[in-house]
């Protein structure tokens, strides 16, 4: 019973990490995508390093450093490499190594 509850405990504990990390990261750049227009410049640099950090955080080391090189974009005002920089980030998200939900086993 002992193996069982490490287990789930595991699978719990990656579960909270990929929380912390890459859902953030997913929600802070889709906010601010969104959302550009109200803030200023300075705001969506920091923003866009605070993401690229839990990118990195979360093991995406691709789109970590695109998020950083976004940020480097906004704080040059060149808008249209940022935009750029931004998607491709998104594109590498580490959505793709999503944990697989846990199937249910049916007892009949």
């Amino acid at each position: 019973m002992e193996i069982s509850r490490k287990k789930l405990r595991e699978e719990v504990l990656e579960r909270v990490k990929y929380v912390k990390t890459c859902v953030m990261a997913r929600e802070l750049c889709l906010l601010v995508r969104t959302n550009r227009a109200v803030l200023e410049p300075k705001d969506v640099q920091n923003i866009c390093v605070q993401i690229s950090h839990l990118c990195k955080e979360g093991g995406c080391s691709e789109p970590s450093e695109l998020c950083q090189k976004a940020a480097q974009a906004v704080g040059s005002k060149d808008e249209e490499k940022y935009l750029e920089l931004c998607a491709q980030s998104c594109a590498k998200c580490g959505e793709a190594k999503r944990p697989t939900p846990k199937r249910e086993t049916y007892v009949a």
